[in-house]
C-alpha cells in the first residue's frame, strides 16, 4: 500500500495541473470566442489580400463558419493560455529537479512562449504574403477562378503558423540539452551539414510543395540552429577534467583505425 501512496500522489498532482490548464483554456476560449469573427478577418487578410478584386472567402456548407469560429476561438484561447499550461507543465516536472535547475522556470516560460510568438509573427506577416500571392497567382495562370473556403483556410493557415512557432522554439530546445550535458557547441558545428538537410525534410512535410514555403521555413530553422550553436557555447554545462580526457580518449579512438587503414 505505501509502494501505491507516491504513484496516487503523482496522479493527483497530474490531475490538478490538466484541470488548472483545461481551465484558462477554457476560459480563454470563452473570451476569444467572442471576437472569433473579427479574429478571422484580421489572420484571413494575407489570402484576401492574394485574391483577385471581386473574389472573397466562402463557406461550403451551412455549418462551416460556425465551426470554423468554434476552432479559431479554440486555438486563440489555447495561445492565450499558453503561459498557463506552461508554468503548470513546469510546476508538475519541478518537484523531480534540483535547486539550482529549479531557477530556469520563468526564463523558460517566457522564452518559450516569446520564440513561438515571434515565429507565429514572422510566418504570419513575411511568408504568408508571398505564399498566397504565389499559390493563387499560379492558379489563375490556368485561367481557373479561386473559391477558398474558410474552413479550409484556417486549418491551412493554423498548420502553418504552428510549424513556424515550433521552429523558433529551437535555440530553447539546444539550450536544455546543452545545459543538460548532452550536447555542446562542438558537437554541433561538426552537424552543421545535417542540420541543413533536416531543415529542408522539415520544410517539406509541414509546407505547401512549393520552393518558396519550404525555403522560407528552411531557412529559419538553419539560421536558429547556428544560434543554437552560440547558446550551447555560451550557456552550456562546463566539462570537467575527467570529461575532457575521457572525449580524447574517444578521439584517439577514432583515429586510430584511420591510421591502421592508411599503413
Amino acid at each position: 500500500m505505501s509502494d501505491q501512496l507516491p504513484l496516487m500522489a503523482h496522479l493527483e498532482e497530474l490531475r490538478k495541473r490538466l484541470m488548472i490548464s483545461a481551465g484558462a483554456w477554457f476560459v480563454a476560449f470563452l473570451g476569444c470566442y467572442s471576437f472569433a469573427e473579427k479574429l478571422f478577418n484580421y489572420i484571413a487578410a494575407p489570402v484576401k489580400t492574394a485574391l483577385p478584386e471581386g473574389h472573397s472567402l466562402v463557406f461550403i456548407n451551412a455549418t462551416e463558419p460556425f465551426f470554423t469560429y468554434m476552432k479559431l476561438g479554440a486555438l486563440a484561447g489555447f495561445l492565450v493560455a499558453l503561459p498557463i499550461i506552461f508554468w503548470q507543465v513546469w510546476a508538475f516536472v519541478a518537484p523531480g529537479l534540483y535547486a539550482h535547475e529549479k531557477r530556469f522556470a520563468i526564463p523558460f516560460v517566457l522564452a518559450s512562449c516569446l520564440c513561438f510568438g515571434i515565429g507565429t509573427y514572422f510566418g504570419f506577416f513575411f511568408v504568408f504574403p508571398q505564399i498566397f500571392t504565389f499559390l493563387i497567382g499560379f492558379g489563375l495562370d490556368g485561367s481557373l477562378a479561386p473559391m477558398l473556403s474558410m474552413g479550409g483556410y484556417l486549418s491551412f493557415a493554423t498548420k502553418l503558423l504552428f510549424a513556424f512557432g515550433m521552429v523558433f522554439e529551437l535555440p530553447i530546445i539546444i539550450f536544455f540539452l546543452a545545459r543538460m550535458g548532452v550536447v555542446d557547441h562542438k558537437w554541433l558545428a561538426a552537424r552543421r551539414k545535417y542540420a541543413l538537410v533536416i531543415g529542408f525534410i522539415v520544410g517539406a512535410v509541414l509546407t505547401p510543395p512549393d520552393v518558396f514555403s519550404q525555403t522560407a521555413l528552411a531557412l529559419p530553422f538553419v539560421i536558429l540552429y547556428e544560434v543554437g550553436i552560440l547558446v550551447a557555447r555560451f550557456f552550456g554545462k562546463k566539462k570537467t577534467g575527467d570529461e575532457f580526457d575521457s572525449d580524447y580518449d574517444d578521439d584517439d579512438e577514432d583515429a586510430e583505425p584511420e591510421e591502421g587503414g592508411a599503413g
